[in-house]
């Protein structure tokens, strides 16, 4: 369902002060000043919001303002979110971390509502604004910090596939089945992850040789013994041939502590069993014991809160929707169905390319739903 707030529901001399309450209602606390040209006038905004499990999308339309986050909101509001906001008409400043980022049509860029920022809008502008639990990010890229307030352009790679993704979900949101939002959300927040990824400053190297190794170790470890129900950094220890402060040592820095990074893989993996039609027959239960817990009480509970939907829930969602590159959602009833998502032209060349999905493939990103997203 999306809901809808519109400066028109007030007065004309309201609309400032209300335009204020709902930026801060829908984000985060705020200081929001309007111009003072679009003071004196009819001032205008418009702000449509979904929500799609633990991600927030929101259309928003207005005109030339100021908007500040202080470290006193911070302490009032300290709530852990990223927003990326994707450029729609019009151009923003955000300024965060001691960076600028001009945006652009098309272009997008990460902000951190933990720390303070600025962003400033000159004229009349429109923009998707996605927001997510800080966690989404956190556990999957290192020193965010260095990412925010830098422009991605939407024009190619990663960053071409989030915004045609993004402008094509707002044109058809309403339509999207509850129980695929989970997914839908899920492949949102790995296409960004890609397209921060790509970024220079996500390549330079911020820690010596030796730790780097250490965490290579660590993690190669984790992996190979994931499956294994009494992995913890005791049994990392023992594998390693260390003590569990070295351990501790080598991990400092990373978004999350060692134990919850070991947890945090264990779900990913059995999120995507739950996605995958080859494992539709192994039930929940199964598909969780495989990958380390030994109860099934606890991986639901875990699992609700770091995807925002139950482990059942997941695997509906996931029947109801197959994501390929061509953003052809498939409907697997009774009969076959299907709708366009969104025809993407993936290398900037004028051509549109509609996919079937694909399993099992090497040289494939998983999109989350079960389909997967082809590197070129």
């Amino acid at each position: 369902m999306r809901q809808v707030l519109d400066t028109t529901q007030v007065e004309p001399h309201r609309r400032p002060e209300f335009w204020s309450d709902i930026v801060c209602a829908t984000y985060v606390q705020v200081d929001c000043a309007p111009h003072t040209e679009a003071c004196t006038g009819d001032f205008k905004g418009r702000i449509a919001t979904s929500e799609l499990s633990a991600l927030q999308l929101t259309w928003v339309q207005s005109q030339a303002q100021h908007v500040t986050r202080t470290q006193a909101k911070i302490a009032s509001d300290p709530e852990d979110y990223f927003l990326v906001n994707i450029q729609a008409a019009g151009h923003s400043y955000l300024v965060q971390d001691g960076r600028e980022a001009v945006l652009r049509r098309g272009d997008f860029a990460l902000y951190d509502s933990t720390r303070p920022y600025t962003l400033t809008f000159d004229g009349d502008f429109q923009q998707y604004v996605i927001k997510l639990p800080g966690k989404c990010l956190r556990t999957a890229l290192q020193d965010t910090e260095r990412l925010t307030a830098t422009a991605v352009s939407g024009q190619r790679g990663a960053g071409q596939l989030m915004v045609n993704m993004i402008t094509t979900l707002a044109q058809n949101i309403d339509t999207l089945a509850t129980a695929s939002a989970a997914a839908v959300a899920d492949s949102i927040t790995h296409i960004l992850i890609a397209g921060l990824s790509a970024l220079p400053a996500a390549q330079k190297q911020s820690v010596s040789h030796l730790k780097r190794y250490q965490l290579e170790r660590i993690k190669a470890e984790v992996s190979r013994s994931l499956r294994h129900p009494q992995l913890s950094v005791a049994f990392l220890s023992a594998r390693l041939n260390t003590s569990a402060s070295t351990l501790h040592r080598a991990w400092v820095g990373q978004a999350c502590s060692l134990s919850d990074y070991i947890w945090s893989q264990r779900l990913e993996h059995a999120k995507r069993d739950l996605c995958d039609p080859n494992f539709a027959a192994r039930s929940v239960s199964e598909i969780a014991f495989s990958w380390g817990f030994n109860d099934a009480a606890h991986f639901s509970r875990a699992f609700r809160s770091r995807f925002a939907c139950s482990p059942s829930e997941l695997r509906r969602g996931s029947i109801d929707l197959l994501i390929a590159p061509g953003m052809t959602l498939h409907q697997k009833s009774g009969h076959s169905k299907s709708r366009n998502f969104g025809m993407i032209d993936l290398v900037g060349t004028g051509t549109c390319h509609k996919e079937e999905p694909v399993y099992g493939r090497a040289d494939c990103v998983r999109a989350g739903a079960g389909g997967a997203w082809c590197k070129s």
